[in-house]
């Protein structure tokens, strides 16, 4: 098994560090600096290990910084996703899974958001790349078996948080005494969903080689499923919490008050998100299910511990 990433200092390249010392105990790993973007780098890659399966988490994330910086989000997430695309199918690759975003559903307003829905009004450039895909996340994963260590080495380590997220930049500030950012004047609902239960679900979706629906028309076509092997999924808590509520969880494991800085809408950001997962529950016999209370808190317990917090 391969894992590749770029380590860009979009965020502390410390913590990225860190995270890969987690993985060297693990038999069979081993990691490779590199660019999704640089074509030649990934068809080398490819013809040389011979993988069977791909999962492709790699992009230049963020919603905010994509109106600053777009150039960043067309490399890596069109062209690096068009190159793990074009190296999965010259080397007969037998199942590649991908992650798109939440934030594809844009303008949509009709709850929850189902795999099924057109997405045609994205609001940032971060969420019409990602229609384009239809990758969050940091890294490519590359099992050249799938069972040398693939979900044993995903259920193995714990992954941590990304310091442009909201649960990150409160923890950290609610400690540091300084205020923390409510945008839309905390009216926000999220469908939070803790970062074990996506791998699960990526897990899941691993084991499970797509099929094609024979049922699919083109007079009426279904954005989630295709006439080639293709299913598209949530994976989502599929519980919304309001953000004043996720908030006050933040500051009860924190034993501390946040002063709360109330700000507009964010150009780019929606109210509310909410996944339907049903499809999920359905094909793949899986459901996220972690209260964000019980996610918060091991986050801040992590928290702590890696940054000698008390």
């Amino acid at each position: 098994m391969v894992g590749i990433d770029n380590i860009n200092d979009y965020y502390d390249v410390r913590l990225k560090h860190s995270r890969l010392e987690q993985l060297e105990p693990f038999h069979g790993f081993r990691f490779e600096k590199m660019d999704v973007a640089d074509r030649k780098s990934i068809d080398e890659l490819f013809a040389r290990e011979k993988f069977e399966r791909v999962v492709h988490l790699a992009a230049q994330a963020g919603v905010r910084y994509s109106l600053k910086n777009p150039h960043a989000y067309i490399e890596s997430n069109v062209l690096g996703f068009m190159n793990m695309l074009e190296a999965s199918r010259a080397n007969k690759v037998e199942h590649l899974v991908y992650a798109s975003s939440s934030s594809v559903y844009g303008a949509n307003t009709k709850m929850p958001f189902s795999v099924h829905q057109n997405v045609d009004h994205p609001l940032s450039m971060y969420a019409a790349n990602k229609k384009g895909q239809r990758a969050d996340g940091a890294h490519v994963l590359l099992a050249a078996r799938p069972a040398d260590h693939g979900p044993a080495l995903l259920h193995g380590v714990r992954p941590w948080g990304r310091p442009d997220m909201a649960l990150f930049s409160f923890t950290r500030n609610i400690l540091e005494g300084k205020p923390i950012d409510v945008y839309n004047y905390g009216n926000h609902r999220r469908d939070f969903t803790y970062v074990d239960d996506i791998v699960q679900g990526v897990v899941h979706t691993m084991d499970r080689i797509a099929e094609p629906n024979g049922q699919w028309s083109g007079d009426a076509p279904d954005p989630g499923t295709s006439r080639v092997p293709y299913r598209l999924y949530n994976i989502g808590n599929n519980t919304p919490v309001e953000l004043m509520r996720y908030i006050e969880v933040v500051e009860q494991a924190l034993g501390r008050k946040a002063e709360k800085n109330m700000l507009p809408m964010q150009p780019g950001d929606v109210p509310d998100t909410f996944a339907d997962v049903d499809d999920l529950a359905r094909d793949v016999g899986y459901r996220p299910s972690t209260p964000v209370e019980v996610g918060v808190k091991r986050f801040v317990e992590w928290y702590l511990q890696y940054y000698g917090k008390k």
